[in-house]
């Protein structure tokens, strides 16, 4: 299994809807994608404008080819990207016992 780590700058004014455009992008567009587990999303304390997304997959090409070459990939950014005040930063990790 694989976990993907977004870490998320957003702009103070936008936090409540971008917590919504996540919940809803989840629910109409990441879930459908082929190998998503799950997800959670966890707010900064010192960088209170910061969000870890933290995305579970079954492996990684799940998430770098099955979603980002996908029809869902574009649909999922234009749920959420407008709320960037910069580009995110996506890291992989495996997780213990895989």
């Amino acid at each position: 299994m694989i976990l993907e780590v977004a870490t998320i700058e957003v702009l103070a004014e936008n936090k409540d809807a971008f917590e919504s455009a996540i919940k809803r992008g989840v629910s109409e567009v990441l879930s459908k994608a082929d190998g998503f587990v799950d997800y959670r999303l966890n707010k900064g304390i010192e960088r209170i404008d910061t969000y870890a997304l933290h995305i579970r997959w079954e492996t990684l090409e799940a998430h770098t080819v099955g979603f980002r070459q996908s029809d869902l990939f574009p649909q999922w950014r234009g749920i959420i990207g407008g709320f960037f005040a910069k580009p995110p930063v996506v890291e992989h990790w495996l997780l213990d016992g895989d």
